[in-house]
């Protein structure tokens, strides 16, 4: 008989007697009634960056869709698979909710690989290549900057990426008629892990800002 790793099975018997028994009428609310979260959070999969621990939240409150660099990519109606996309339209046109945030993070391996085309790929495959080509032309502009070092070219990568992926967002029909009735609001925003500092873009300007926490 297989089992799963012992730290998983350890933090499972903690969740269980610890943060189930506190919340046991929420997730039997939730089982009963279905999630209704009011926002959908697009983050990177990276293990350091997990939305729900950054922004402190309990079960339904979110819902959280993960991938390489935290990339939405443009709106194709073809016959391939699409799971950002499908991720999108359920949260959207399902789950209404009100609330899109993409969320970068530093040092992402992602936005790294973009910014170097001669890694070699870590398989025949190279999926993370291909994913990653969809910010190639501004990876490459970036590249270019010698005025830059190179941790201030994956800062600006990691941040302009997240305004790429919202204008991605808004080739979406569904997002961009309800946006343009007010119904639902797009937001950026930048997590630092060595700092534990967010960043959030402004609406109007696409400036990254810390937020008053104070």
């Amino acid at each position: 008989m297989s089992h799963l790793p012992e730290h998983l099975l350890a933090g499972y018997r903690n969740f269980m007697s610890g943060r189930y028994v506190s919340e046991s009428s929420r997730y039997r609310e939730l089982a009963r009634e279905g999630q209704t979260p009011e926002t959908m959070v697009i983050a990177c999969c990276d293990s350091r960056a997990a939305p729900e621990s950054i922004f402190d939240c309990g079960p339904g409150e979110l819902f959280v869709v993960r991938n390489v660099a935290n990339l939405v990519p443009p709106y194709a109606p073809d016959d391939q698979y699409h799971s950002t996309s499908a991720a999108l339209e359920f949260a959207v046109q399902a789950l209404k909710v009100k609330h899109i945030v993409v969320m970068g993070h530093g040092r992402c391996g992602g936005i790294k690989a973009a910014l170097d085309p001669d890694m070699a790929p870590l398989s025949p495959g190279d999926f993370i290549g291909k994913w990653m080509s969809m910010v190639a032309p501004v990876a490459e502009i970036v590249t270019k900057n010698e005025m830059m070092t190179k941790a201030e070219r994956q800062t600006a990568l990691e941040r302009i990426s997240i305004r790429y992926s919202i204008a991605n967002l808004r080739t979406f029909p569904c997002v961009k008629i309800l946006e343009a009735k007010e119904r639902l609001t797009l937001h950026g925003a930048w997590f630092d892990i060595s700092t534990g500092e967010l960043w959030v873009m402004n609406k109007d300007t696409g400036d990254f800002e810390r937020p008053d926490i104070d």
